[in-house]
């Protein structure tokens, strides 16, 4: 009887080493695949839960924090240049369409009109705006219906916004860039725009002192 007990005891001894070793050699070659699949987000609980695949390396671009001051439902775009004080490219975030914008309610002087002489403050107001929007900033485009969605020359008609939460086409104003320009139907941010001038031309800022 002891022998037949330690022929057991010998044979579940070796049956035990056996599954030892099947177990050490499944973790030896299941760790490094679970290991990786943490790291390039294919493990466990990856592609599931709130914003799973979203972000950065996911195919989407970095969010731009809306300045506070920015109207609900303008458009965001990102400059591409400026091409005078009053007129700018910017390619559209939905779609990607390439568009010429011109800024309602201002007029700034002229430096790219054909066969005409640059204006006086010409320069300055391409310059300002250039600071303004910088090609690749982000900016906001704010439409009115009052003045419909383009003029003439198919240049979208819309408020600028900056990331600094200021609507350049006032700025342009208050700042002596431009005039008050009124096209037709008073547009909605008219009365702002007269006050904006009036107190330019008062204090003899850029144009109204450098041009006569």
């Amino acid at each position: 009887m002891s022998g037949g007990r330690a022929r057991g005891r010998r044979r579940r001894s070796s049956l035990l080493g056996v599954v030892v070793v099947v177990v050490a050699a499944v973790v030896v070659v299941a760790f490094p695949q679970l290991l990786d699949g943490s790291r390039d987000g294919s493990g466990p609980g990856a592609g599931s839960g709130p914003g799973a695949g979203s972000g950065p390396g996911a195919g989407s671009s970095p969010s731009v924090a809306v300045p506070a001051a920015v109207p609900e439902g303008a458009a965001q775009a990102t400059v591409e240049r400026v091409v005078d004080g009053d007129t700018v490219i910017v390619v559209l975030a939905d779609g990607g369409a390439r568009e010429r914008v011109r800024l309602i309610g201002v007029d700034t002087p002229e430096t790219v009109q054909p066969d005409a002489s640059v204006d006086c403050f010409g320069p300055e107001a391409s310059a300002f705006t250039t600071t303004s929007l910088p090609a690749g900033s982000a900016v906001w485009l704010e439409a009115d219906p009052s003045q419909g969605d383009a003029d003439r020359y198919d240049r979208l008609l819309r408020y600028v916004w900056t990331p600094a939460g200021v609507m350049l086409n006032h700025d342009l104003v208050a700042q002596g860039y431009g005039r008050e320009d009124t096209y037709d139907d008073p547009y909605r941010y008219r009365d702002a725009f007269v006050a904006a001038e009036a107190t330019a031309e008062g204090s003899g800022v850029g144009l109204w002192s450098a041009c006569g």
